[in-house]
This record gives C-alpha cells, sequence and structure tokens, in this order.
C-alpha cells in the first residue's frame, strides 16, 4: 500500500525520512494531489540506470533501422574475436 503524507509532514521531516526505504517511497501531496516522492538513493540510482539503458537501447534500435542490422554471425564474430 503506498505511503502517502500531506507536504505539511515534513515539518516533522525525521519521521517522513523514517518510512522512506527501498521499494517503499513516501508520496508527498499538496492540496490533496500527489505532488512529490521520497525515495532511498538506491532505488533512484537503480531507476536512472534504467533510464540510461532504455535510452541506449533505444539508440541502437534507430541505428539498426537507419544503417542495417548486422546478422548473428557478424555480431559473434565482432565480439568474440
Amino acid at each position: 500500500m503506498p505511503n502517502i503524507k500531506p507536504i505539511s509532514d515534513l515539518r516533522n521531516y525525521n519521521e517522513v525520512l523514517r518510512d522512506v526505504s527501498v521499494n517503499e517511497p513516501v508520496f508527498l501531496t499538496r492540496n490533496g494531489r500527489g505532488r512529490y516522492a521520497v525515495v532511498d538513493i538506491e532505488e533512484y540510482e537503480r531507476t536512472r540506470a534504467g533510464l540510461k539503458l532504455l535510452a541506449e537501447l533505444a539508440r541502437g534500435e534507430r541505428s539498426g533501422r537507419e544503417n542495417g542490422w548486422l546478422a548473428l554471425d557478424d555480431v559473434e564474430s565482432e565480439f568474440l574475436g
């Protein structure tokens, strides 16, 4: 179940931070609407790495469409020598 708190709870930010853990962010609301998410740094770094990987995969797919795809044998010889 998501941990949702009003942003006014940041007055006691230690209690808010105590509730943050990996895979369990704290969502802060302002005027009853979701506004911020406080996440564990490990989760943040994992998310950034995943986004970077997705961007590289998209770049590779775009390159394949524009420049043509390599056959599996060509890929193996490129990486295995």
